[in-house]
């Protein structure tokens, strides 16, 4: 039996104007040309180097370009609609708030798809034409963890007002700065979790010692907690937009 997801195409449409009538929309598309650019400098100057490519891809791909996509997409869904109090008409309408979390989500996940899992797919491709498994094992982690990010950050849109700021802080010290300076920080990092899915499909390196079963599992979690407790949060707001 499928249990159909409650999308609704309304609250869909709504927030991919949302995302692309701002100044985001501008960003998302930049960040990908950004990548496929210097995949394509690297591969001109350095030609094909697994080593290279495995840094280049994971450093920035991984670690920069799809977390920022997944911030930029999901901060411009609820956080607007909230801050200027827009949130109470959508409240006010008999639609469930799990369908609007959702609908938003949807609406980041195809970002997460466009503008980051795909330019990896072509970047690794790029830069590594002859082992195609490096490119698909990256997209396939970019896809998993953006959607993970989307659900954290959709969450964290609802928790506070600065979102953005609290995103990127969360991505500077603890993705990147602790990420590099603890080992243990590979068992609570997105970022990390998503590098084992390149090592199970590609046969790499990039993380080590963390099982593929836990890495999915963990990414699975954040997924599914984050857009509950978003939509549990959303409950706590009156028809105001206060909570």
């Amino acid at each position: 039996m499928i249990i159909p997801l409650p999308i609704n195409g309304t609250i869909v449409r709504l927030g991919a104007l949302s995302v692309f009538g701002r100044w985001r929309g501008l960003l998302l598309m930049v960040l990908p040309v950004v990548l496929l650019g210097l995949a394509v400098l690297v591969r001109v100057l350095v030609g094909e180097d697994q080593g290279v490519a495995e840094d280049t891809l994971y450093a920035f791909g991984l670690a920069v370009v799809t977390p920022l996509v997944a911030l930029l997409a999901t901060s411009g869904l609820l956080a607007p609609e909230i801050d200027d109090g827009s949130i109470s008409y959508l409240l006010a309408k008999p639609v469930p708030r799990s369908s609007i979390v959702v609908s938003k989500l949807v609406v980041a996940v195809g970002c997460i798809l466009v503008f980051a899992a795909l330019p990896l797919l072509a970047a690794g491709l790029v830069l590594l034409t002859s082992t195609p498994s490096l490119a698909v094992g990256f997209g396939l982690a970019g896809l998993l963890g953006g959607v993970a990010y989307c659900s954290l950050f959709a969450l964290l849109s609802v928790l506070t007002r600065h979102a953005i700021v609290v995103g990127l802080i969360y991505l500077l010290i603890w993705e990147g700065l602790l990420g590099g300076l603890l080992d243990g920080v590979r068992w609570l990092s997105i970022t990390r979790w998503s590098g084992e899915i390149v090592d199970t499909v590609a046969s790499t390196e990039l993380v080590g010692n963390v099982p593929t079963g836990y890495a999915v599992g963990a990414a699975l979690v954040v997924i599914i907690g984050g857009a509950w407790l978003t939509g549990r949060r959303l409950r706590g707001f009156n028809l105001t937009g206060d909570e």
